[in-house]
Order: C-alpha cells, then structure tokens, then sequence
C-alpha cells in the first residue's frame, strides 16, 4: 500500500518526496479533479494526503468521498502555514457522522 500527495506547493511536495511519499501539485479544480481520478483509478494507493489548501477547493465533495470510500484513506495535512484548525476539523467530520453534537 502507498501513500500519495495531492499538494498546493512544491514545498510540501518535496519534503514527502524526500520521505518517500510521491504527489502532485495543483492548484484550481480541474487539476484536482484530474489528480484524484488518476489516484481512484490506482489500486496500489491507499492513503491520499490533501494539503488544507488543496482540501478547500472541493471540500463537500472531498469530504463526502472521506466518508464513503472503502478501499481509500484520506486525510488532510497541515501546510507550512498551518492553514487549518485541527478541532474545527474533527468536529465537522464527528458531526457528519453521528450528527450534530451539542
């Protein structure tokens, strides 16, 4: 199983592949959308890593593949500015999930 990068900046792209990690950088919706069909269509992939930036440019939809993919883990990665709120995050997801929490 491997893990791949869909990445906003080279940054970031170049210190996972340093790890071993390979990616690509994008940066509207089109090329996400190209990225993730070409990730979906990769059976030896098993975890997807979104930037924040890359998440926000289809989150709904992002999301909802989060929720109802069996075979792949998503899972979205601060950036070297930090561009996300952990908690936010995981309250979101909960409350997709279970429903709202009170």
């Amino acid at each position: 199983m491997k893990m791949f990068l869909i990445s906003d900046n080279i940054d970031t792209q170049m210190g996972l592949r340093l790890a071993g990690i390979e990616g690509v950088v994008v940066h509207d919706v089109v090329a996400l959308n190209a990225a993730l069909e070409q990730v979906f269509n990769d059976e030896s992939i098993g975890i997807l890593l979104l930037t924040s930036v890359v998440f926000n440019l289809d989150r709904e939809r992002i999301q909802e593949m989060k929720l109802s993919s069996n075979r792949l883990l998503i899972v979205e990665i601060s950036d070297r500015h930090k561009s996300h709120d952990v908690q936010s995050m995981i309250d979101d997801t909960i409350s997709k999930i279970i429903g709202e929490v009170v």
